[in-house]
């Protein structure tokens, strides 16, 4: 038989053996990676794009549909693409983290990602998943409910519209990175927010590049917000008008209502918004804000603002010379507001949508996670704290990525990639977020928790002030959980657990450690491979905020990891 044809065959072979749906449509996409100048700030730049678009294109689908994209690299930079929280169930090769589930797409190759969506529905986002390539390849992906399923909130939406917070950096972004981890020192900042690829009115020589959404007066808008900067968390308000939250992370909450809310790297949020049909409102032009929630150190984040404009569909004979309303938003480090908005969320618990909230649990796990240093190479000057290099940590552990895949060593067996020695809690206890300890240096390693089929788990995730107290956006792959409890200060394990929601607690796939404080998750362990979990601050990320758990097969058929694609890439 011919190579064509048996790789043919190959490929349909795999998609039998994929997860059916017994509902779903099955979606086509194709995505070429390409290099597209584009100008910013007066800065044109050669960035890497999805279809020569920034941002990328929208994936549109629904709750229970498979989706398959097949993704084209033309550019010199290996590509992945991850598809930001979809649980990815038994279909790990196609969650996209270079390194961990798969090596990176070489220029070009291609690679068909192939998973479908199950019991989801609401915003997700892609992104790319190889160093900083994140900047500017990103996208939304809309999951409707299934045919003939409302929503379940009583307004019908006259219009959807995706509301993408980015960040542009008039350099290279990789050559930023490239240069901190070179001489242990923070990252050049971003130059400006964006949204929906455009920084607004607010910046230099940007005017032109705002996004306007026009409104019709008494009418309903479903927004479905993402937040895809690379280091950022982000207060977003709109002058004159409230938001009604309706869902996180593609799981619906109970609905309530704001005038600024908070969204996190890798966090999204739907929100209803009605134009006010009162005859005053669209004789003026209203801001849509977002500036930075930033709990580290000055300098280290972009303390500017994007704006976009709410502007009303003007009355026959409307003159467009309008007032101009902008709304407050809080302090830079209002961490105090960031913990009252964490704990409005609450899910639905509806017998249509139940949590399934592990009551008991089989493993629990303590994470110290946050910043630390590295000694300075001999015969090199750094430019970190003392002299040091910046890294960052879980329980001491700074990841070190490895250069073969952790799923295909996982599912092959190969030695040497990987030790499943994660520790469970910091080998060294200290005062977490009191005087930080004298020596600041951290571990590295390739440790990963291995986990059996189904095993509940719970994991407090606590920040430290080595360095700074500073919130951290911790993602979580291939699971939801829920967010069971929060709190400032050390977690203390006597007491804080009594305090435990385990009736309806929000469920998401990011979750911002508080600054100074601890948040605790559970989740089921059920769906097995290697799932990553780490800071969705890129420069923390970088810097080895990072860990894997791994999944073990369980003992039916439908509880064990696909074999891999034969188009996956090689290392």
């Amino acid at each position: 038989m011919e190579a064509p044809c048996l790789a043919l065959l190959l490929f349909f072979a795999t998609l039998l053996l994929l997860p059916q749906s017994s509902h779903g449509a099955t979606r086509y996409y194709t995505f070429n990676v390409t290099t597209q100048n584009v100008t910013r700030l007066c800065t044109t730049r050669a960035i890497p794009t999805v279809n020569g678009m920034f941002p990328g294109p929208k994936i549109v689908t629904r709750e229970g549909d498979r989706v398959v994209v097949k993704v084209v690299n033309n550019v010199k930079e290996n590509v992945t693409i991850h598809w930001h929280g979809v649980r990815q169930l038994r279909t790990g090769w196609s969650d996209g983290p270079a390194y961990v589930t798969q090596c990176p797409i070489q220029t070009g190759q291609s690679y068909v990602y192939n998973f479908t969506i199950t019991g989801q529905r609401g915003t997700l986002f892609w992104h790319a998943h190889v160093s900083w390539m994140r900047a500017t390849l990103y996208g939304p992906i809309v999951i409707l409910p299934k045919r003939g399923v409302p929503y379940p909130f009583p307004v019908k939406p006259y219009k959807e519209v995706p509301i993408i917070f980015g960040e542009w950096f008039n350099a290279d972004p990789e050559a930023i990175i490239a240069q901190a981890l070179q001489t242990g020192a923070g990252p050049n900042i971003s130059d400006a927010f964006t949204i929906n690829g455009l920084p607004g009115p607010l910046y230099n020589c940007s005017s032109k590049d705002t996004f306007k959404l026009k409104v019709h007066p008494g009418k309903w808008y479903l927004l479905r917000l993402i937040n895809a900067a690379l280091n950022d968390e982000l207060f977003f308000s709109i002058a004159n008008h409230t938001l009604t939250v309706v869902d996180v992370d593609a799981a619906y909450v109970k609905p309530f209502h704001t005038d600024i809310l908070l969204i996190t790297p890798g966090q999204t949020t739907n929100v209803l918004l009605r134009a006010e049909p009162d005859a005053g409102c669209p004789a003026a032009t209203h801001l849509m804000l977002a500036r930075p929630y930033g709990t580290g150190q000055p300098g280290t984040f972009d303390n500017t603002t994007v704006a976009a404009v709410l502007e009303y569909a003007a009355a026959p004979g409307h003159i467009k010379s309008l007032p101009l309303f902008r709304p407050s938003l809080p302090a830079l480090n209002d961490t105090a507001f960031a913990a009252n908005f964490s704990a409005k969320l609450r899910s639905l618990a509806s017998p249509e949508y139940p949590a399934s909230v592990p009551r008991a649990v089989d493993r629990s796990f303590f994470f110290a996670v946050g910043l630390g240093t590295n000694p300075c190479p001999k015969n090199q000057t750094c430019q970190g704290p003392n002299g040091s290099m910046f890294t960052a940590s879980m329980n001491n552990v700074s990841f070190d990525m490895p250069t073969t895949a952790l799923l295909q060593a996982h599912y092959a067996n190969i030695a040497g990639v990987y030790t499943a020695d994660f520790p469970a809690a910091p080998l060294e206890p200290f005062n977490y977020t009191g005087t930080p300890p004298n020596n600041t240096n951290v571990s590295n390693g390739t440790k990963v928790v291995a986990l059996q089929y189904n095993t509940s788990v719970e994991v407090v995730l606590q920040d430290t002030s080595i360095l700074g107290a500073e919130s951290h956006p911790l993602h979580l792959h291939g699971f939801d959980f829920f967010v069971v409890g929060q709190g400032f200060g050390n977690y203390d394990s006597s007491k804080d657990p009594a305090k435990f929601n385990l009736v309806d607690p929000v469920q998401r796939n990011t979750v911002g450690v508080p600054a100074g404080g601890w948040v605790a998750i559970r989740f089921f362990a059920d769906n097995p491979g290697v799932w990553f979990m780490h800071c969705h601050l890129e420069v923390h990320t970088s810097w080895g905020l990072k860990m894997a758990w791994v999944v073990n097969d369980g003992p039916l058929p439908e509880q064990k990891l696909m074999p891999p694609p034969a188009d996956l890439p090689m290392c």
